[in-house]
């Protein structure tokens, strides 16, 4: 075999799995048909978990060099239910950070090079190579533009090469997936679509999201100085959003307390960006010769913006079962303890993200929300739980939140009558 590893796909999922894999020593060729730095559609904000990943690898302290650290949100569900709070700490991290793609996808490809992961950018590979019993061995491809002809082929001459595993990390619309048949399950139909761009000049010295009705809006900041804001909104409004995005964007900020007022202070700096494409599901985790990892493997409404995280955690989680396999002799079974590892860290974000991608707001939810607005602590539990720190299912069971209402209504009886106490504006 040429390499232990193939990683086809290089982005938050790919290259963390091919760096992770040759800092273990193993043998690892990391393909991507992109060149880096480039960037993709993505929402990038890096949850505090994901942050303490990068943190561990040694990766964050670049990233942190030029993006700006978000320790504070503001979260806002309408008058009378709005928190601001500070994320509860991981492993040391207390903040979330929002780096665009081309800072965050670039630094992860150069750390596996660094880690000794050969990188091929500007690579397609086009079909997998298989055995006689059907497991697969390798890939063959070849690196685009560089060649004669013309097309999405058009390149140097189809090169093959060969592995013990195939790692897909192509993403969402994974031909390493399609390749193989990767069985789909828990998948559910798109409920949400999204549209971001980017702000100079917004007045926005915390994160903040919004909930309306209908509408869900994170505004973070990101590099060089700009803000990035998204919407989103029912998948049944696209066609009607479309026909005229700035002014759909507009209006939906507009329902964001001043939010609207505060981005038309400032010049959008980029086109608008539209996702109408979200789906939701998971796909078996291995079979003979593969494996998936990030989006390839589980893919989630991007509203809860925990994409990148659970991109890291699948890279940790797979990289060690490659590791242990390939060092024992058990591959096969190692490879299928990852994907019950997996599964069971993703489905409690999975239930949390399909509630956002309803894009409502219980009213039991509210009365929390200005329940836990006066206690700093529970409010930074909570926004653990929205981070993807602490489970939003057991956060929301019933005996839960019925004690944080209780608690609730009992500091503010024990308060003294007419003693002021300063609390969040509510925004909207």
């Amino acid at each position: 075999m040429d390499h232990d590893v193939i990683v086809v796909g290089t982005r938050a999922g790919g290259a963390a799995t091919a760096m992770l894999l040759a800092r273990a020593g193993l043998r690892v060729l990391a393909v991507d048909r992109a060149r880096f730095p480039s960037d993709t559609l993505s929402t990038h904000q890096v949850q505090v978990p994901g942050i303490a990943r990068l943190s561990r690898w040694g990766l964050l302290d670049p990233i942190a060099a030029v993006t700006p650290a978000v320790p504070v949100v503001r979260l806002d569900a309408g008058p009378g239910a709005a928190l601001e709070g500070r994320y509860p700490a991981v492993d040391g991290v207390g903040a979330l950070y929002g780096p665009r793609r081309t800072v965050l996808d670039a630094a992860l490809v150069d750390a596996a090079r660094a880690a000794g992961a050969e990188v091929r950018e500007g690579f397609a590979v086009e079909e997998l190579t298989r055995d006689t019993e059907g497991r697969v061995t390798g890939i063959r491809g070849r690196r685009r533009g560089e060649g004669r002809g013309r097309g999405p082929s058009a390149g140097t001459a189809l090169v093959a090469e060969t592995a013990r595993l195939v790692v897909g990390a192509d993403g969402k619309r994974s031909t390493i997936a399609d390749a193989v048949g990767a069985t789909a399950y828990h998948v559910r139909q798109p409920a949400t679509f999204a549209c971001y761009t980017y702000w100079s000049g917004v007045d926005l010295p915390i994160g903040e999201i919004h909930v309306r009705p209908g509408l869900t809006v994170p505004a973070f900041p990101t590099n060089d100085g700009l803000t990035m804001i998204a919407i989103f909104a029912p998948l049944a409004d696209f066609e009607r959003f479309r026909a005229d995005p700035a002014a759909g964007y507009l209006a939906a900020l507009d329902r964001c307390g001043d939010l609207g007022d505060r981005v038309r202070d400032g010049v959008r700096a980029e086109p608008y960006r539209m996702a109408p494409d979200v789906p939701n599901g998971f796909r078996a985790a291995h079979g003979p010769g593969w494996a998936l990892v990030g989006d390839s493997g589980v893919v989630m409404d991007p509203v809860a913006g925990q994409g990148i995280s659970n991109a890291f955690r699948d890279a940790d989680l797979l990289a060690a079962a490659i590791v242990e396999g390939l060092d024992h002799g058990g591959l096969d079974d190692a490879l299928a303890g990852y994907q019950r590892r997996r599964d069971a860290a993703a489905l409690p974000v999975y239930g949390m993200t399909r509630s956002f991608a309803t894009l409502r707001v219980s009213l039991a939810q509210r009365l929390l929300i200005a329940a836990i607005a006066d206690d700093p602590a529970e409010s930074s539990r909570f926004l653990g739980v929205l981070a993807g720190a602490a489970r939003y299912d057991d956060y929301l069971r019933p005996a839960n939140v019925l004690g944080r209402l209780a608690g609730g209504v009992t500091r503010r009886l024990r308060r003294p009558v007419g003693k002021c106490v300063d609390q969040p504006a509510v925004l909207g």
